[in-house]
This record gives structure tokens, sequence and C-alpha cells, in this order.
């Protein structure tokens, strides 16, 4: 059998390339025959506010990579949708997330004419957090290419379902991330991060954008129930927007001395040491569909945070594997009160791990052959 994933790779950066790499290894462990045709020219510069596309380095796993795509070249899909037809795949695997990325993968899609190929579309997001004109449209030009779709939340399926009658269509969870290296014990971990073994320390991974509510998270911080507790927050991820802002706001809530901001993408050999040394990662989202940063923890066996927003509370239970909250500062402080006054870490670490078997990457891909397995063309 013959795949091939469309969407970013290495050395393009982030969690949609960490997520076609790893889909990309189960295919290969599944004995399929397996090309990644990833981008050389993703986002333009107004689309990326971070410093760079790109990691260096060599990748972690040896995967067949080809650089075929440019967003804004309709030569290149035209290339593309060329070298699909040469290769002829029994399926073709697409990761969608951005309305941006829709006419040059609906366009690859319509001039790739495989007879017996199956085209299935992986919905990151179906309505992008920061929602732009023509989102709706755009996004309809990319699905009413593909035959099938897998959702990584409920939320976005139901958003999927208000665009599209085609019944090819499943929720599968986000698996989890497994490709950051082992584990390594909370001493070593903080040691290398520069904190001691005493300390109380939450978590926020990833990049810093408005919806991802980091500023409840310094307001829940600054309560006097959490403050009493000296926690320290380890916020760790590159800026998207104003830093001067959160930096203002911890000084103005008295919190400066409790926040270690490490301003700056965290490459895949250091993610490690930032879940290992953490006792909870906090994910206080406004809104959200799923997160890959959730399946890093639940990797890493951390219990997590978040608030009851998107497809968050389908992947953390509730005082289980740990807290689904309210999206607001004094919900979240409850919570973080909770966990340190009552001990909890122990026990969520252990209901984490008891909850790891829920999301393989094998289940993925025995559910993307079945979809395929089920449409008829």
């Amino acid at each position: 059998m013959k795949a091939i994933l469309i969407g970013p790779a290495h050395p393009l950066r982030g969690g949609i390339a960490n997520f076609n790499e790893s889909l990309a290894i189960a295919f290969i462990k599944n004995s399929i025959e397996t090309t990644i045709v990833s981008y050389y020219y993703q986002y333009p510069r107004f689309l990326f506010p971070g410093e760079t596309q790109t990691v260096e380095g060599k990748p972690t796993y040896l995967l067949k990579i080809k650089p075929l795509i440019s967003s804004i070249n309709p030569f290149s899909w035209l290339k593309t949708a060329r070298y699909l037809s040469h290769e002829s795949p029994d399926i073709v695997v697409v990761q969608f997330w951005l309305p941006y990325l829709a006419p040059a993968l609906g366009s690859i899609l319509r001039l790739f004419r495989g007879r017996n190929t199956k085209i299935i579309g992986i919905m990151h997001n179906v309505f992008p957090h920061e929602k732009r004109f023509a989102d709706k449209l755009l996004t309809r030009y990319f699905i009413n290419s593909c035959h099938g779709f897998i959702c990584l939340s409920k939320s976005v399926l139901l958003q999927l379902e208000t665009l599209t009658p085609n019944p090819n269509k499943l929720f599968v969870p986000h698996p989890i991330y497994d490709i950051f290296g082992d584990k390594v014990s909370k001493t070593e971990a903080r040691k290398h991060l520069g904190l001691s073994d005493a300390d109380k320390v939450l978590l926020f991974f990833g990049i810093i954008r408005k919806y991802k509510g980091l500023e409840l998270l310094l307001r829940a911080i600054a309560t006097d129930r959490v403050k009493k507790l000296n926690v320290k927050l380890i916020v760790a991820g590159e800026f998207y927007e104003d830093k001067r802002y959160y930096f203002q706001l911890a000084e103005q809530l008295n919190i400066k001395h409790q926040i270690v901001f490490t301003d700056r993408f965290i490459p895949n050999d250091e993610v490690k040491y930032y879940f290992c040394a953490a006792d909870m990662v906090v994910q206080p989202y406004l809104s959200a569909t799923q997160s890959g940063v959730t399946q890093v923890a639940y990797n890493f066996e951390r219990p997590m945070l978040v608030t009851n927003v998107g497809g968050l509370s389908e992947i953390v239970f509730d005082r289980r594997t740990g807290y689904v909250t309210e999206v607001n500062a004094e919900a979240i402080a409850q919570a973080i009160e909770d966990f340190y006054v009552n001990n909890r870490e122990d026990e969520m670490a252990a209901n984490v791990l008891a909850e790891q078997y829920r999301f393989s990457w094998h289940a993925m891909v025995d559910s993307l052959l079945q979809l395929a397995e089920s449409i008829k063309k």
C-alpha cells in the first residue's frame, strides 16, 4: 500500500509538522510506503509572527519528504498534482488547519485525477481562532475536494457538519506525541532549567496568542489563594503578540518574581525538560478545538488544567487526570489551590498514565484506513 501525506514537515516547525511526521512514522510502522509532500513556501511574513518558520538540525526520524508546494504559486500546485498522479497512491491524507491554505490544497486535489485514490482531510480546525473574511468560502473549497475527514475533536466535527453533508467523517482524538525523547526525572529537568526541587512549578507551553488565555492564568496566580502557595509559573514559548503587555501585567499584579518567561520557540530536544519539571500543565484557553500540548502532557505523565472550551474536556477528565474549569481566573485559582493543598499530583499522574492507551497512533492509522475502505467513489 502507498500513502502520501500532504502537510508541513522538517525543516518546517510547529505542531502540525510534528503531527504530520508522527503520522508518517505510524504509517511506516504499519508497513505502508509513505511520502510526505511538504511546503517550500508556507506562509507570508504577515501570517507568521514568529521569528522563523524552520528549525535547524536533522529530523529525529528519517522520512521521505518532498517540499513541492508554495501556498502562493499556482505552478507549484500543478507540479504537485502531477507528482501525485505519477505516484498513484492508494490514500492521500491532507492536514488542514487554516483557510489561507485552502486555495493551494483544494486546487492540488482537484488537479490530481487519482481514479482509485481516497483523499482524507485531517481537520485540526474548521474555523480558525482569529476569524477573517471568506473563511467559510475558502474552507468549503478545500473540503469539497476530499472524500472523507478525520476530526480531532467533537467540536470540530460539529463545525464540519455545518459546511458539508458528506457522511464520511469521524472523530478520532489527537494521539499522544512521543517524539520529544524519554521522560527524565523532575530533579534532572529542574536542574537543567535552573529550578529547585522545592519549587511548586506550573507550565504554560506553546506560542502565546490571546485566545490561549495567558492573561487569565496570570490573574489566577495573583489571587490571594494562589499567592500564598508561592507558585512559580514557566511561560515557555514564542510570543505572537505584544509581549510587553504580559510583562507589564505581571509587574502590575506584583507576581513578576513568580513568572519565568522563556520567550522563544522550544526545540524538540528541550521539550522534555519543561514538561518533566512541571507539577501540572495549565491551558487556560478562551477558545479551542483541541491541543497538541495536552498530548505532550499525556506523554510525560503530567496532570493538566484546562478550561471547558472546545474539545479540551474530551481529553482531560476533571479531578482524575487534571482539572476542567470555567473560563475565569477565580475558577483556575481554585483548581491550583486544590492541587497543591490536597497533594493531587501523584494520584493524577497515575491516572494520566492509565489513560494513555486511548490516544495511540495505531488507532489513528486504523481509523484512517477503515474510513478510506468505507468510501465508495
